[in-house]
């Protein structure tokens, strides 16, 4: 039996969510699923997130994504488990946040790591030679310590990237940026706490969310639909999805992290790391 196509009725709302850390590949694929949202000229965007975070610029670029399309697009962020850091970034490019009581948000803040293997190498006998154009071109070299004038070099733009957090958080919630530096020292904090701060409009869930959105745009709550903007899978990701799904599960966490880890070593981060 054939079943007749059922086209997208005006009363139904976009929903993209981002989970896990995000990084290039995050950034495409939200980005690719907003320009679906505008062209499809749906009424308004369900944003969830779940997500401790991630890279500076990609958590940027869909910031700025979300940010243009608040002209035509009515949007509600949907706090998760966990949306903190860059994933509090990419918050602010709703105009309405919620958050459950106990989501854990907020780790605003920046953060650059790096291995200093220096000793190690001694031990075993294993040094480098390099040939640099300048004194600061190897920073963060894992054969040798920072120097000072490298940590100071490095703080700068820390501090720098910093500023650019806490201007965002300030400007979308209409705080002042002195407000937003008394909890913006990387700590961690709840939902709730997170509405006494200022940083969320609401408590609640997912599908208080929805309802709510479906309020903003004159919309019956009861009737509203969400689509979920997604990429689409080819015909072998359909059929072996069961068992990939069963393989992530055991594995695939550990190894989307080890792949962050080398991926963004040496990079400055807006990402809680517990």
């Amino acid at each position: 039996m054939i079943w007749p196509f059922k086209p997208r009725t005006s009363k139904q709302i976009a929903r993209i969510e981002i989970t896990g850390v995000i990084a290039s590949q995050t950034r495409k694929q939200v980005l690719k699923a907003l320009k679906k949202v505008e062209e499809k000229k749906y009424p308004a965007l369900l944003l969830r997130i779940d997500s401790p975070g991630g890279t500076v610029g990609d958590s940027q670029e869909i910031y700025q994504a979300l940010r243009r399309l608040q002209d035509k697009v009515k949007i509600v962020a949907s706090f998760g488990n966990i949306s903190a850091s860059g994933g509090v970034y990419i918050g602010m490019g709703a105009q309405h946040i919620m958050a459950n009581p106990g989501t854990i948000t907020g780790s605003i803040g920046v953060i650059i790591r790096g291995n200093n293997l220096e000793r190690l190498l001694d031990k075993i006998g294993v040094s480098f030679k390099v040939i640099k154009s300048g004194p600061y071109k190897d920073i963060l070299s894992f054969d040798r310590d920072l120097s000072a004038a490298e940590q100071d070099i490095l703080q700068e733009m820390i501090d720098i990237s910093y500023q650019q957090f806490v201007q965002t958080v300030a400007d979308s919630r209409n705080l002042e940026v002195e407000t937003v530096k008394t909890f913006a020292d990387g700590r961690i904090f709840t939902g709730e706490q997170a509405l006494n701060l200022g940083v969320v409009d609401r408590l609640g869930s997912e599908e208080d969310a929805r309802r709510w959105l479906a309020e903003l745009v004159g919309l019956d709550p009861l009737k509203t639909e969400c689509q979920t903007i997604e990429q689409p899978k080819s015909l072998v990701n359909r059929i072996l999805g069961s068992t990939r799904i069963a393989t992530k599960s055991r594995l695939g966490g550990a190894l989307d992290w080890v792949e962050f880890e080398l991926a963004t070593n040496n990079l400055p981060l807006w990402l809680y790391r517990p």
